[in-house]
């Protein structure tokens, strides 16, 4: 099984073709069918890029990615391939342009496999919204993968693809990760251009990597990064070289002392926190309990906001210009409701009601205005904190993952991102580091967060983890 691009490398090095690579990894997912993690395989596609591929390799003029196998999230354009957000209401749309971070991976010769299932419209923390059914965590089907990018976790965990990409609007790469025990990254936000990103909320999603290295997410982030005219929010600042291996320096840590102490953490989870803790002092680094008093805070202005902006970006599919409509409607009143209602899984319209009545005639002051004046307050105390401190290290999740079906309260749902939608709120970088196993068999990962576009010293400090681990 071919996990990171290292083994791909190899493989090809020794005389293996990318044909037979692509090959590999077609037969794998046939076997893994019942993951319901790919919702399509584009098998003639991806077999007529590997063939040019190879081709380039004998001619010593393949890209920096040439033999790379990766999976795409639902949410993501590729010109000519269908493209659903998992969700009734975009059935059979085909995308017309293809997104700029899987442009800039096709044009160094990765090789796009097939589109992977996720939480309708990027809405959820388990990929049980899926309208085309849940994603099974290959770890042990009994339990979810993660959401919202779960179907992109468990591609790479399952080891059907080389690399995935995923969007994280409030953790969706990050706890799926976790959850799947494997690494996801999530950019400052306007590193990656979200050009070809079918939006849930503009100002807080990102694009990011799912890999089972540190140096594939690096060596992903390095190729997709970079100002692109189709995305003014993108930033213009030139991109580091990130697979770079910077020297080991000591460094200023800080540990979320709400985070670190709170009730709900699994106490094998905790204990693992504590041995990395330890592990960083013995290194010397400097490790410090440092308080966030906003954790209470974060997850009730996340969705005020998120929805708020879901509410007016998924305004665009209303039955009329394209996408599902429903035979029922008669009349243009009944075109809207009716396509909307039937096309919309019940997360979506649950976001999309909260998100209408934040932005409503007498609310919006109350809770839009007000939860945009929080986030401002969380995004200086965050800056505050990186003013003294190079890192800061908190829980991924305060949980492994859960059963199918096991969380039915949306409310509780909302919480299983507690620790992760502090990055998206301040707009750092963040990384889920698979860290443990726990004694039920599911793995559990170590989130670290960096200052902004500072992803290259926040994955050099990974890698300083990465040892800390193998050695505890």
């Amino acid at each position: 099984m071919l996990r990171t691009y290292s083994d791909v490398k190899k493989v090809i090095t020794s005389g293996g073709t990318v044909v037979s690579i692509l090959e590999g990894y077609l037969s794998a997912i046939q076997k893994k069918k019942n993951l319901n993690i790919f919702l399509e395989v584009f098998e003639d596609s991806a077999k007529e890029k590997a063939f040019l591929v190879d081709k380039k390799i004998k001619a010593g003029s393949a890209g920096r990615l040439a033999g790379m196998v990766i999976g795409i999230k639902d949410n993501l354009c590729y010109k000519d391939h269908n493209v659903s957000s998992s969700s009734k209401i975009l059935e059979g749309f085909e995308s017309l342009f293809t997104a700029t971070a899987i442009e800039r991976l096709l044009e160094e010769d990765a090789i796009i496999i097939g589109r992977l299932n996720c939480d309708e419209f990027a809405m959820g923390s388990s990929n049980e919204n899926s309208a085309f059914g849940p994603v099974l965590n290959p770890i042990d089907e009994s339990y979810v993968p993660g959401g919202s990018s779960g179907g992109s976790a468990a591609a790479v965990s399952a080891g059907l693809c080389t690399a995935a990409l995923g969007s994280d609007t409030g953790g969706s790469i990050r706890q799926p990760a976790s959850f799947s025990g494997v690494y996801g990254l999530k950019p400052t936000y306007g590193r990656v251009s979200r050009h070809g990103l079918i939006a849930y909320a503009s100002s807080f999603d990102q694009i990011g990597p799912l890999t089972n290295s540190i140096d594939d997410a690096a060596l992903l982030l390095e190729v997709m990064a970079g100002k692109d005219e189709h995305d003014s929010t993108v930033s213009t600042k030139p991109v580091e070289k990130y697979t770079e291996v910077l020297v080991s320096k000591k460094q200023r840590v800080a540990i979320i002392k709400e985070s670190y102490e709170m009730e709900g953490n699994d106490p094998e989870i905790k204990l693992a926190i504590d041995k990395v803790i330890l592990g960083l002092k013995k290194q010397g680094h400097i490790v410090d309990l440092v308080s966030f008093p906003y954790l209470d805070y974060m997850v009730p202005v996340y969705y005020v906001l998120t929805t708020a902006e879901a509410s007016s970006n998924l305004s665009r599919f209303d039955g009329v210009h394209y996408g599902y409509r429903s035979k029922k409607a008669k009349g243009i009143e009944e075109v809207y409701k009716k396509s909307r209602s039937e096309g919309f899984g019940p997360e979506v319209k649950r976001r999309i009601m909260a998100g209408t009545f934040v932005l409503s005639h007498g609310y919006y002051d109350a809770y839009y205005t007000k939860g945009q004046k929080v986030r401002r307050v969380i995004q200086d105390k965050t800056k505050e904190i990186f003013g003294k401190y190079d890192v800061i290290v908190l829980p991924t999740t305060p949980t492994t993952a859960f059963k199918l079906n096991a969380v039915s309260d949306p409310i509780s749902m909302c919480l299983q991102d507690i620790y992760t939608v502090h990055a998206n709120l301040s707009g750092n970088p963040a990384i889920s580091n698979p860290i443990g196993k726990h004694t039920n068999g599911m793995p559990f990962g170590i989130q670290v967060i960096g200052d902004f576009f500072k992803e290259k010293e926040m994955l050099n400090f990974c890698r300083e983890l990465e040892k800390i681990n193998m050695n505890l």
